[in-house]
């Protein structure tokens, strides 16, 4: 189970010779309501899309859900989709998951490809294979694995982002240097999003980036054991990411993963003898650029109860993915209660 991914110097050509190697006999176009307006203009007019059918779904990760998957597989299907037809995904992460796991699941499984837009789903949720939807509350709850025939990476589409996307996207970045090397999570610490060649220097660390998943996936494709390492500051920031679900707040995924990542850092400082220097310098620069997120210690107990849903745990007990060093990574980590709460201390009060 693999990808193939393509760092793209040419966008029209790239995505053209992605479907032609494809064996379909219907073509589809899943987009949202912002990048079938910001993105899907760049490809439109390519030849391989005149007679490709579009489906459109709300954006935003509130829209993660059954009734759009639904949405997805009734449009498939009035489409004359068969099990011979190929979906392309384009958008962010909500469309490559939720598209992904539509085209694994329609006729027992279709081929898909992903084109993501965001810096969010070209470093994470558009390569390794994870498909799925929220449900019940919980991110991610519902889902399979399987990987797209074919992923699209190009820097063409970073240009439509706000910087809070970029942002977004920038804390799964750093969460891959942290599980890599030193020298790598030095270089994310010291980017600078007011450089004039953005973009470009862009695209080269995302590229290291996404090569760090690409070698941990392909060793662990189910999630068996190493690519836990992935999930390092998603145990605490899936929980947080539920938790404003619940209050009505929007949150971006990333946001939620640097949140996440100051959580499990002072975890691993205290349970597993992490660098309090590198934790100094990591929380410094996440609190520098995410700003906070605001809890008070009466939604410690229901935060608990969401991290007791998390997919890593076991017999009941929360595992954490945490770190003796960079790149020294430690699975099935448990953590007490008091040290849970202990933990969220740290993020509230710093």
């Amino acid at each position: 189970m693999k990808n193939e991914i393509i760092i793209s110097q040419n966008l029209p050509e790239d995505i053209q010779g992605a479907i032609k190697r494809q064996s379909y006999d219907r073509l589809f176009v899943l987009t949202d309501t912002t990048t079938v307006r910001l993105c899907w203009p760049h490809v439109s007019a390519l030849p391989c899309f005149n007679e490709a059918r579009m489906i459109t779904i709300g954006d935003t990760d509130d829209n993660k859900t059954l009734a759009s998957l639904t949405q997805v597989w009734t449009a498939l299907q009035q489409g004359g989709a068969t099990r011979h037809s190929l979906l392309v995904n384009l958008g962010g992460g909500m469309v490559t998951d939720l598209g992904g796991f539509a085209a694994s699941t329609f006729k027992r499984g279709i081929a898909y490809i992903n084109t993501p837009t965001t810096l969010l789903s070209q470093v994470d949720a558009s390569v390794g294979g994870k498909t799925g939807i929220n449900f019940g509350g919980l991110k991610n709850e519902i889902g399979v694995f399987n990987c797209a025939a074919t992923v699209i990476l190009s820097s063409e589409f970073l240009r439509s982002l706000d910087y809070r996307n970029l942002l977004s996207g920038y804390a799964e970045m750093l969460k891959h240097g942290l599980i890599s090397d030193t020298e790598t999570w030095a270089e994310l610490l010291r980017f600078d999003f007011n450089d004039q060649c953005l973009y470009t220097h862009l695209g080269t660390l995302v590229a290291k980036s996404v090569a760090v998943k690409e070698r941990i996936v392909e060793e662990d494709p189910t999630e068996k054991g190493i690519r836990k390492a992935l999930n390092l500051g998603h145990t605490a920031g899936h929980a947080l990411e539920s938790l404003a679900m619940e209050q009505g707040r929007t949150i971006l995924h990333g946001y939620a993963v640097a949140w996440g990542l100051i959580c499990e850092l002072y975890l691993s400082t205290v349970k597993c003898g992490f660098p309090k220097d590198k934790l100094r310098q990591t929380v410094q620069f996440i609190r520098q650029n995410y700003s906070e997120f605001a809890i008070d210690c009466k939604q410690y107990d229901r935060l608990y109860e969401f991290m007791t849903h998390d997919k890593k745990n076991e017999g009941g007990i929360i595992n954490f993915t945490l770190l003796g060093d960079i790149g020294d990574i430690r699975i099935n980590q448990q953590a007490s209660k008091d040290d849970i709460f202990e933990m969220l201390d740290f993020l509230r009060e710093g």
